[in-house]
């Protein structure tokens, strides 16, 4: 009986390097690759024969072919040499995680132990990630250095390492070490590759082991089966096969980079000295059937489109595939036929392979999320922008969706400015950057802040770089304050003072303006140390004072509304905003004590413009001016009277005086005369009359 092995052949990353240099081929590509491909003589050859060379060194590969870098992976430096030149990276994702892990740790500090063979090209590339300053363990009596035992050491695994060797490893330098940061990084198909070998071999009375003598993980495969089975044999083809024996249990597994014909040929050999002979088609067929693994990545053809799945042909495998709904899409909304209908070749994931059942289950959304996944990291990685939709609102921030990955964008991250409801993002497209990345939980973190704030500092120096005063703009009010209102004016925000708002006295901004009005608006003055920006709003066109200008001339006569009261006068509005003074003495044809004697507020009046100072803004205004004078009466022309004298009889008390004597006293011009004569008659007038009498 012959047992082939579900894990023998080419793994995932093994798979995705030769499937990929095979499509540059039959694309007519000229391709050379950075070392052989993989590890297995016939794969090499073959590639030979179609032209496709390795080159140890990127400087050798000619330069008008493109470069492939195999899925061993490289050292940063040869990224750096490839430099502009084009190429093809087909480094396994497992090794590439490797990569990132020695490289962030070596630049926190710690030292990097790899756990792995130094002559092996991957762990070549691992080392070429910390400097190549790596300590290198390929024996399990290695004592480390007891000068790095207070440093953390930060231990890796080559992909294709023993599980239990890299365990005996770490716990030896655990001894000598106390900080020790492990990270198991054997592929965990070489751990099931390896399981199953441990398994086969123990239930084997010979095992045969395929692949290239050259392949690391092949090599642990033998010594796994050797341990259990002392037939156990390391061979490349089928010529390599033990001559004239015969077993009753044959096991069969292969490494990674052994293609599935070279099984096939080994398979149908071996078949023909089996005791209980049986049917090659048959076993080879159940063989093609175990190749499909967990985790592959194929394409199939939708055959039959059911209510709650799809049946899927996977293209020479014994099964169907089975993919639920819920495996299609996010959408509960759409059912299968929406989205597929049978003749459709469609990329699918297997999840899971029951040979006992004859299942295979298939999953699209799950290679739609490690496709986001890859895409956001790629982005990440290349500080590019992403686009996404925010679905909800959680604590602490929102989740927007990007191609079937929940990227969690914090609250304070979510816009330019502070959103106190979170609830009112949720619907909304966002543009966003990836901040921070978590591998191993899968955790993403986003940032549209930091988009909106590249982009104003764009627009803010380019802002500066031509602003100057009188320069108009087409702004947005942004925010308003007691003393005035904050406008956007393309990436920088200028203040427009209260004053500045209206012509007409306003108690606060919001009686002309709300957040969000655009207004056009100019340079006033800026500080460019500050950065501190005044805007002008007003118009001078319509300032009231110059409306005037145009409407009023000395000598007008206009209605006008008293307004407020001074000792001096009263002031009148002519029109709005726009005040003339009538003074104490215009506003009567007599004298008065105060203008409210004659005025009050808010009446209305007429006045004439008496002086106007376009200058100061000061009009004169008279309602006395208005006021008609009086017309004289005729009278009849008469012969002029002689002028009467008042008689004035002074008694003296002199006795010499016999005679009265009569005085003239000329008559009064005014009453005040009068009353300002009046005090004459008084005793001392009556001394200075009697004294001339004598």
């Amino acid at each position: 009986m012959i047992t082939v092995a579900k894990t023998a052949g080419f793994c995932y990353g093994v798979k995705r390097a030769v499937d990929g240099v095979y499509n540059e081929i039959e694309a007519g590509n000229k391709i050379a690759t950075l070392g052989h491909l993989i590890h297995n003589g016939q794969v090499i050859a073959d590639l030979s024969e179609k032209g496709v060379y390795s080159y140890d060194s990127v400087l050798d590969i000619p330069l008008d072919y493109t470069v492939v870098i195999r899925a061993h992976g490289v050292g940063k430096k040869v990224y750096e040499e490839i430099g502009e030149r084009k190429y093809i990276d087909l480094t396994c994702p497992f090794v590439s995680k490797i990569h990132k892990i020695v490289s962030k740790h070596h630049d926190d500090g710690c030292k990097i132990v790899i756990v792995g063979d130094k002559n092996h090209p991957e762990v070549i590339g691992i080392n070429g990630w910390c400097d190549n300053e790596a300590i290198i363990i390929n024996d399990i009596n290695y004592e480390i250095d007891k000068n790095l035992s207070q440093k953390t050491l930060c231990i890796v695994a080559q992909t294709t390492i023993n599980k239990e060797f890299f365990g005996q490893i770490v716990q030896n330098v655990k001894k000598t070490c106390k900080s020790t940061l492990i990270f198991d990084t054997i592929c965990s198909a070489t751990k099931d590759r390896q399981k199953e070998a441990e398994e086969l071999s123990r239930n084997s009375d010979m095992m045969l082991v395929i692949g290239g003598r050259e392949s690391s993980n092949t090599r642990k495969l033998f010594e796994i089966s050797k341990k259990n089975c002392k037939e156990t044999y390391h061979i490349e083809t089928f010529e390599d096969l033990p001559q004239e024996k015969t077993y009753n249990k044959i096991g069969i597994t292969a490494g990674a980079s052994t293609p599935g014909g070279i099984i096939e040929e080994v398979v149908k050999a071996m078949s023909e000295n089996v005791k209980n002979e049986e049917n090659f088609a048959e076993l080879f067929e159940q063989y093609e059937s175990k190749t499909l693994n967990n985790g592959d990545i194929i394409d199939g053809t939708v055959v039959e489109v059911r209510n709650n799945e799809v049946i899927v042909d996977l293209g020479g495998f014994k099964y169907n595939g089975q993919l639920a709904a819920d495996q299609l899409t996010d959408d509960p909304s759409l059912k299968p036929s929406d989205i597929v209908k049978e003749g459709d070749t469609i990329k699918v994931y297997v999840v899971g392979v029951n040979d006992g059942e004859g299942k295979v289950v298939l999953s699209r959304k799950k290679l739609v999320a490690m496709e986001s996944w890859n895409k956001i990291k790629a982005a990440y990685e290349e500080e590019k922008t992403l686009e996404g939709k925010i679905v909800k609102a959680v604590k602490g921030g929102v989740i927007a969706l990007t191609d079937g990955s929940q990227v969690f964008i914090p609250a304070r991250q979510a816009s330019g400015r502070f959103v106190q409801d979170l609830q009112s993002l949720v619907g909304t497209t966002v543009v966003y950057k990836i901040i921070e990345i978590d591998e191993r939980r899968k955790r993403v973190i986003g940032s549209v802040r930091v988009i909106i704030e590249a982009e104003r500092k764009e627009k803010e120096d380019k802002f500066w770089a031509d602003v100057e005063v009188g320069k108009k703009y087409q702004g947005t009010v942004k925010s308003l304050t007691s003393f005035g209102a904050f406008v956007d004016i393309g990436g920088v925000d200028g203040l427009v003072h209260i004053s500045e708002l209206s012509w007409n006295k306003i108690k606060h901004p919001s009686e002309v303006v709300k957040e969000g009005d655009v207004l056009e608006v100019y340079i006033k003055d800026i500080n460019a140390e500050t950065k501190k920006i005044s805007l002008g709003f007003k118009k001078i066109e319509d300032n009231p004072w110059t409306i005037a200008q145009s409407k009023l001339n000395v000598g007008d006569v206009v209605k006008c509304k008293i307004v407020r009261m001074m000792p001096f006068g009263a002031f009148a509005e002519i029109m709005p905003n726009v005040d003339g003074l009538i003074h104490i003495s215009q506003i009567a044809d007599r004298r008065i004590g105060k203008p409210e004697d004659v005025l009050t507020i808010g009446e209305e009046v007429e006045a004439k413009i008496t002086d106007i100072n376009w200058e100061d803004k000061k009009i004169s205004l008279s309602i006395r001016a208005l006021i008609p004078v009086p017309e004289k009466e005729e009278v009849e022309e008469e012969i002029p009277a002689e002028p009467q004298k008042a008689e004035t009889l002074v008694y003296s008390t002199d006795p010499e005086v016999e005679v009265e004597e009569a005085i003239e006293i000329e008559p009064a011009e005014t009453v005040e005369e009068e009353a300002e004569a009046e005090p004459e008659t008084a005793p001392e007038a009556e001394a200075e009359t009697e004294t001339e009498a004598e």
